[in-house]
């Protein structure tokens, strides 16, 4: 059984050697008259690594952490750590929330905080729900699954988690980015279960007439292409050698950083200003929970199975699915090519917002989960 009562107790000593090794960095030369172009600014991530190694208090963020609701289940020798947000009326709609990458189960909070309690937040109670939002195996406090392919795929552990561990016969389904996966394989593997789903991120469709293309489609397509191209170099190293990465960032927390932040500041809508959408101290608290926990390596994994060929693919999904298409997000499908694949009854195209909406807007968010799922109930 599910059981609470999870605590994060990072020790003295790990502390002090986190800091030890932020002090002891050694930086590369720098080239001339570069910031961003080239990757990470080298003077944005000085200041951000002093900041880390002096002034930032990660026990005032574990305490926070640890006030949250956690607990751990074992499904089939797995173990899964997740967030559980009782909704505030007992008819409240289970809804499990799946982060993506490179996120944690703390960057969902807010979001799941307005949806479990929305009279908080000048909704209504009867749109409450109970959301769970695990953390993903080999992220955070879930270790990795222990064999490669791993024996069970990530969806079905979070159905026997809402539906053997937590007793839910019915439940909606959240995600974007690697979540949005998760998601889409939970609507196509288990319609008798889930009520519907909301993405932020669709699978394209396994057999594609050429002929049939749109021109939005087609529009849709080369955007993607030409942001594979000009920057997805971290993706294909994460496909293709993840473990020869992971050995710096596991040993230097200044790279972890480096690596994370380049991508904290490209996919949101911050106009290039990191600080507009994350404060340092969570971007600092998300690197400490890939640090502390050595899961920057782990969290590769995903990347490397699809590559290989080692996940199920997505042929139809047939219980009904919202897209929330946010601005600065890394793709921008159009609804019709979302539904060659889903289907799609409800498709919004958001003001603002990035990758890491759940963080950046979780009303706007919110609100759109809300809307769609009230139709379901």
């Amino acid at each position: 059984m599910a059981k609470p009562g999870f605590k994060v107790a990072v020790s003295d000593a790990d502390v002090e050697d986190l800091r030890s090794r932020l002090r002891g960095t050694r930086w590369p030369v720098a080239w001339p008259s570069t910031r961003w172009e080239a990757g990470t600014d080298m003077t944005e991530l000085q200041r951000l690594v002093q900041y880390w190694a002096s002034d930032y208090d990660w026990r005032a963020q574990e305490t926070a952490i640890n006030a949250l609701p956690h607990q751990v289940a074992d499904i089939d020798g797995t173990e899964v750590h997740f967030l559980r947000f009782d909704g505030e009326h007992a008819d409240a709609l289970p809804l499990v929330v799946t982060h993506g990458w490179p996120s944690t189960f703390l960057e969902v909070v807010e979001l799941a905080q307005r949806l479990a309690e929305p009279s908080r937040h000048g909704g209504r109670v009867e749109d409450a729900f109970t959301v769970i939002v695990p953390s993903l195996p080999g992220f955070g406090f879930s270790p990795q699954r222990p064999s490669l392919p791993p024996r069970m795929p990530t969806h079905e552990i979070w159905h026997r988690l809402l539906t053997e561990e937590l007793g839910f016969e019915r439940y909606a389904a959240h995600g974007g980015d690697l979540g949005a996966g998760v998601t889409t394989m939970l609507g196509q593997a288990h319609p008798e279960a889930v009520v519907g789903i909301h993405l932020l991120a669709v699978a394209d469709p396994v057999e594609v007439d050429p002929a049939s293309v749109t021109s939005d489609e087609q529009t849709y397509l080369d955007a993607v292409a030409t942001w594979f191209a000009q920057d997805g170099a971290y993706e294909h190293q994460q496909m293709t050698r993840p473990v020869t990465l992971g050995y710096g960032l596991s040993d230097s927390p200044a790279g972890l950083l480096g690596w994370l932040v380049e991508k904290y500041r490209a996919w949101t809508d911050s106009d290039g200003v990191l600080s507009r959408r994350f404060s340092d101290d969570f971007v600092l608290t998300q690197a400490s929970l890939y640090w502390f926990t050595n899961s920057i390596t782990t969290s590769f994994r995903p990347y490397y199975e699809y590559a290989q060929g080692m996940r199920q693919p997505v042929e139809a999904v047939t219980v009904p699915t919202a897209l929330a298409v946010f601005p600065r997000d890394l793709s921008q499908p159009p609804r019709s090519w979302a539904e060659r694949t889903y289907n799609l009854t409800r498709y919004i195209r958001m003001p603002r917002g990035g990758h890491f909406a759940a963080h950046e807007e979780p009303q706007l968010l919110g609100d759109d989960i809300t809307a769609f799922f009230r139709t379901l109930r």
